[in-house]
């Protein structure tokens, strides 16, 4: 079936995590996404491992499902009159190149716009294109610059970063907004756009509470293991067995949960009757509650404590998540013929727009067919992405 995105072309000239993301969620929505690479190494990621699956870097395959790889030298002439035609024909120009750097090649915005008025540039950048344009942007530096890595991790120990590298997805998914925001504009304008976006502003537009409370009432927030600044309980308390993850976001919630734990005049002490009490006395509060979860196993807990509506888990590894998430009949994974599962589009539509997903390409999978197609006529409708019938040789041409 073809999706909302079905005739919108889009240039992806983007390595690594954040813009091959963005694109990536695009392709799931039916655009067609040509992904621009290097001869003979292609993205940085496909040499991104351990670990690896039997196709290759399991990070690569993270964000480049459902797209066609066509490998370039922008240093070759005659390649570079291909990128540039690409560029021409696309909806939509992805890169993350250094801000300035494909001037030189005719690729960037000003230059691309005078041939195509209708292109929404998209731009990915660690610092934005004005003073700190020189600098480089990877999601662990920016986790450091931008205070998230000052607010994640015991309070005593060492600044930590997510387990993730949750500002390249953060800023895929900004860039993912900005793009289509872009196109609908488009729609009513006729004109593009160049859509631009940041690691270290994603990162500040993600920090929400923590930024509003330094920009509010100059709050430094501090890192606080498992604890929230300014609601209790929520965190990890210990039960019998291991540690279990509990939420209460409103009074009433506390006062189920102290019922639950057999100790329901908790919740009318003074000390403990409101939020903001409750965080003022922190712990004397976990001392009470700890001592009634220590009597039974964090599963036993999970199960009373969901009962009766008071949010509490325990802390999964990754194959418990997607354990759970089948259970609960979520389908968190997509089975691809000759490629490793892939995570699902975590979006969901009433009127099923998703295209049928395809396994992520390798390296110059689509060149020869692609290379013909820019060299034909403009209007040419480019291929159609269809699964490999046989693996393909890593150069594919």
């Amino acid at each position: 079936m073809s999706g909302p995105l079905d005739g919108v072309l889009i240039a992806d000239f983007s390595r690594v995590l954040a813009g091959p993301l963005a694109t990536m969620t695009l392709a799931d929505l039916g655009a067609t996404v040509i992904k621009v690479e290097r001869p003979g190494a292609g993205d940085d990621t496909r040499a991104w491992g351990p670990p690896w699956s039997p196709h290759g870097a399991t990070y690569f395959e993270s964000a480049n499902r459902s797209k066609q790889s066509l490998t370039l030298d922008l240093s070759d002439a005659a390649d570079l009159v291909l990128a540039q035609e690409l560029a021409q024909r696309a909806d939509v120009f992805f890169e993350n190149f250094r801000p300035g750097a494909l001037a030189r090649f005719r690729l960037d915005y000003e230059s691309v716009r005078e041939r195509n008025p209708q292109v929404v540039y998209t731009s990915i950048s660690g610092f934005g294109a004005g003073a700190g344009a020189d600098l480089p942007g990877y999601d662990f530096v920016v986790q450091a610059l931008g205070g998230l890595m000052s607010v994640t991790g015991a309070p005593a120990g060492e600044p930590t970063k997510v387990g993730v590298a949750l500002v390249d997805v953060l800023t895929g998914k900004d860039a993912t907004i900005g793009t289509l925001a872009a196109l609908a504009a488009r729609d009513h304008s006729g004109h593009g756009a160049h859509v631009e976006v940041n690691l270290l502003s994603s990162l500040l537009g993600a920090m929400v509470n923590q930024a509003s409370g330094y920009l509010g009432a100059g709050s430094v927030p501090r890192a606080m293991g498992n604890q929230h600044p300014s609601i209790a309980p929520y965190e990890t308390l210990r039960a019998r067995d291991g540690i279990i993850a509990v939420a209460c976001g409103n009074d009433g919630q506390f006062a189920k949960l102290a019922a639950a734990l057999g100790i329901p005049g908790l919740a009318q002490e003074a000390e403990f009757a409101t939020n903001v009490a409750r965080v003022q006395n922190r712990p004397r509060l976990i001392l009470a509650l700890e001592e009634r979860l220590a009597t039974k196993d964090v599963a036993t807990w999970q199960r009373e404590l969901s009962a009766v509506g008071v949010p509490a888990g325990a802390v999964n590894s990754l194959p418990e998540a997607f354990a759970l998430a089948e259970e609960l009949g979520l389908a968190p994974t997509y089975d691809l013929p000759g490629a490793s599962p892939q995570v699902r589009h975590p979006v969901r539509y009433s009127d099923g727009v998703l295209v049928e997903p395809s396994p992520p390409p390798r390296l110059g999978e689509h060149s020869a067919a692609l290379r013909a197609w820019l060299a034909g006529p403009a209007d040419a409708a480019p291929p159609r992405l269809t699964p490999p019938v046989t693996p393909p040789t890593d150069e594919g041409e």
